[in-house]
């Protein structure tokens, strides 16, 4: 059986310059791309991205303001906080020609908590 993927246009300027800024940054690809399918928290993002951690958070910061990351927060069993990050995004989309920039963004539709 075929599946329709539904993807978004992205029509604002200011939307598209966004992402694209975000694109060309390779810690928000790696960090985009470690969270398509499991939400992970900043620590286990740096390890496995091999990010500093101060980095990860800026990065962290950077995504959730595009509105390209979903956060999820729970308390521990020792009333610690922890957040866990999840791409709001499978994958994107971009044409360029002399006149227009296209973006479509495919959705993650996989839910957030693990």
């Amino acid at each position: 059986m075929q599946e329709l993927i539904q993807t978004r246009k992205i029509m604002e300027d200011e939307r598209k310059q966004i992402i694209l800024q975000v694109l060309a940054d390779k810690y928000c690809k790696h960090i985009l791309h470690s969270t398509i399918d499991t939400p992970k928290s900043a620590m286990e993002i740096s390890s496995d991205e091999k990010i500093p951690i101060s980095t990860v958070y800026r990065r962290l910061q950077t995504l959730y303001d595009a509105k390209l990351l979903a956060i999820s927060g729970s308390i521990n069993d020792d009333g610690k906080k922890y957040f866990l990050y999840k791409s709001k995004m499978r994958s994107i989309s971009i044409k360029c020609d002399l006149n227009e920039t296209t973006i479509e963004i495919e959705p993650n539709n996989s839910r957030l908590s693990s």
